[in-house]
């Protein structure tokens, strides 16, 4: 199994679960809003069409060769309007700074983030890097250069 080693940040709150899998089949690991102590007990609330970076109160160590995407909660997204605004997220192997998750909240009421809620889902993956080179042309396609919605309706 991969490690990825995790250390909280000074101010965290250690009460706070690490990311976990909540079953043995979960491919996502629950990621929870860790607030700063004056934000605790009356959580961070997000206006609607909001944006706000929620801090999980640690960093992580990435092994070469992957990464971390962060991904939408099913139920967040479905009953508050409460997603991502680039997702999946990607946290790059060498990076070293804290871990926050960017939501926006596209639903009409304010929502407010708890303190220890789960927030968001890290699912670890692998990475290819590709070189890119220049070319005179490129082979042809049935496709060719239709682009969205070029294969059909949807």
């Amino acid at each position: 199994m991969l490690t990825i080693a995790i250390r909280r940040e000074d101010w965290a709150d250690p009460e706070v679960e690490l990311p976990a899998y909540a079953t043995a089949g979960a491919a996502g690991a629950d990621l929870r809003a860790n607030l700063p102590a004056a934000l605790r007990a009356s959580g961070l609330t997000i206006a609607p069409m909001a944006r706000v970076l929620v801090p999980a109160g640690f960093r992580m160590q990435i092994p070469p060769g992957y990464e971390v995407q962060v991904r939408p909660r099913s139920g967040l997204a479905l009953n508050h309007g409460i997603t991502l605004p680039n997702t999946p997220g990607t946290i790059d192997a060498d990076y070293r700074g804290p871990v926050g998750v960017p939501l926006v909240n596209l639903g009409a009421e304010p929502y407010v983030v708890v303190h220890g809620a789960r927030i968001a889902q890290m699912v670890v993956a692998p990475v290819v890097q590709a070189r890119f080179v220049a070319a005179a042309a490129l082979n042809e396609t049935v496709r060719g250069t239709g682009g969205f919605g070029s294969t059909g309706v949807g």
